[in-house]
């Protein structure tokens, strides 16, 4: 007979989110187990920031070598050894998981059990331990952060190709002749740009008719002129029809354009558009959760499921994707479960930054956005190209745009497509959370010559 156990609290999940949680709960002196499949550290620090963006360090290595002659400075031929770059990728990934591991085995009151659950009652889970072992467990105050994975494509003839998907894209060791990208997102942006700075020919297909389909038509346009200019064939109004593995390796990829169809010749292919919550085997009607027809589940402000006692945190409640986000919910739970808290998710600002070079840095509401909401706004905008220390490091590439009230003078959004622009983005998110004003940026001191003095100029042009 399985062992049962009854807990304070149950964490599935240690991810960014759940990890912490988990600890802050059995800190507390709460009796905790902490529910884990394969690694703690969740997709962040396994399969998705931290991976993604040291590769993408050692494309930009690449970039400024071969262009080491426009800073007057002398290179030879410039190649790529994939066995190098994922070694260092896989030594900084398991620095990082190691280091989360070591938080939890300190955990005094914290079990920490590898394996697989799913519900089998209300509030009773069965835990299918790696060991083989099987555990039941119990608890009042149960939290999912399971996470998502990448969606599987529909794509027909796809079941007989290997097909890459984010994770698996990390492990080749060889650059991709041509790698063929389905879908414009910042996952295929990313690894369309890190691939083709690394030596891969590379065509990226989206089905809309611009890339970032969050964005302003005008920074999505700007991104694509960027990627163009890199070399990047960018295939916007393109739906993929089928695909075909031919005798010498080679997949032909049929695309649906707005000029009819292409047939497209690729080494490798990359499907990356959009993921699906790994919900599929934890069986939550059991304990009286009701998934979304997405699979996700369904919060409210606090994060709690339709079942008292049981939360949601992270990518598996649908919403934003994004590691920041998911740890504050961390945040928002560990004050309204330890601290006797009233934290929500109301107006909670979503910033991110999309890692193509240069960054794009975002936080807010988009002009399209603070449009269709009916606000009365003023748009500054700035081509970076009007930056100093943009020019003096030969970074000039995108545009500064944001988005103010024009009654209050509050920042209410911007895009930054620059260099750092993810930093100047943070500075920006400072001064809505502080509600400043966008005159006191525009009339700040900052040093020179810095990025940061930039904001001087982007906001004068209301002025104009």
């Amino acid at each position: 007979m399985a062992q049962k156990t009854h807990y304070d609290a149950i964490v599935i999940g240690a991810g960014q989110g759940g990890g912490p949680l988990a600890s802050a709960l059995a800190n507390a002196g709460k009796k905790t187990a902490l529910i884990e499949q394969e690694h703690a550290g969740g997709t962040c620090v396994n399969e998705g920031c931290t991976p993604t963006k040291t590769m993408v360090a050692s494309a930009r290595v690449a970039y400024l070598a071969r262009r080491g002659a426009d800073y007057g400075v002398q290179t030879g031929p410039i190649s790529v050894d994939m066995t190098v770059v994922r070694k260092r990728k896989r030594a900084i990934v398991e620095s990082f998981r190691s280091g989360s591991e070591k938080r939890i085995a300190s955990t005094q009151g914290l079990d920490y059990l590898l394996g697989q659950a799913r519900f089998n009652g209300s509030k009773q889970i069965e835990i299918i331990l790696n060991s083989g072992e099987t555990r039941q467990v119990s608890a009042e105050t149960i939290v999912i952060n399971t996470g998502a994975q990448p969606a599987q494509p529909d794509l027909p003839g796809v079941e007989h190709i290997p097909v890459l998907n984010s994770t698996s894209i990390m492990e080749l060791d060889t650059v991709p002749e041509h790698l063929l990208i389905v879908g414009g997102g910042y996952v295929g942006l990313e690894f369309g740009q890190m691939f083709r700075r690394f030596g891969s020919r590379v065509t990226i297909i989206q089905r809309g008719a611009h890339l970032l389909s969050r964005e302003d038509d005008d920074i999505a346009d700007a991104v694509a002129d960027i990627l163009r200019e890199d070399g990047i064939e960018v295939l916007l109004q393109a739906t993929p029809r089928h695909v075909l593995r031919q005798a010498n390796n080679q997949l032909h990829l049929s695309v649906q354009t707005s000029e009819g169809e292409r047939l497209l010749i690729g080494s490798h292919l990359l499907t990356a558009a959009g993921r699906t919550p790994n919900t599929n085997i934890l069986d939550a009607e059991a304990t009286g959760i009701t998934l979304d027809k997405h699979g996700f589940i369904p919060v409210n402000e606090r994060l709690e499921t339709g079942v008292a006692g049981i939360y949601a945190l992270g990518d598996v409640k649908g919403g934003p994707a994004f590691t920041h986000i998911s740890y504050d919910d961390f945040r928002i739970l560990r004050a309204n479960l330890l601290e006797h808290g009233d934290a929500t998710t109301h107006d909670r600002l979503v910033p991110y930054t999309v890692f193509i070079d240069p960054q794009l840095g975002r936080v807010g509401l988009s002009e399209r956005e603070a449009r269709e909401q009916g606000r009365t706004i003023r748009v500054a905008k700035m081509p970076m190209s009007y930056v100093a220390r943009a020019l003096e490091t030969d970074e000039s590439r995108g545009l500064m745009k944001a988005i103010v009230d024009a009654h209050s003078g509050r920042i209410l959004g911007c895009a930054i497509l620059g260099i750092e622009g993810g930093e100047i983005m943070s500075a920006l998110q400072l001064a809505m959370m502080g509600k400043l004003p966008y005159t006191t940026l525009r009339d700040a001191v900052f040093a020179h010559p810095t990025l940061a003095e930039s904001l001087n100029n982007l906001f004068s042009t209301l002025d104009e």
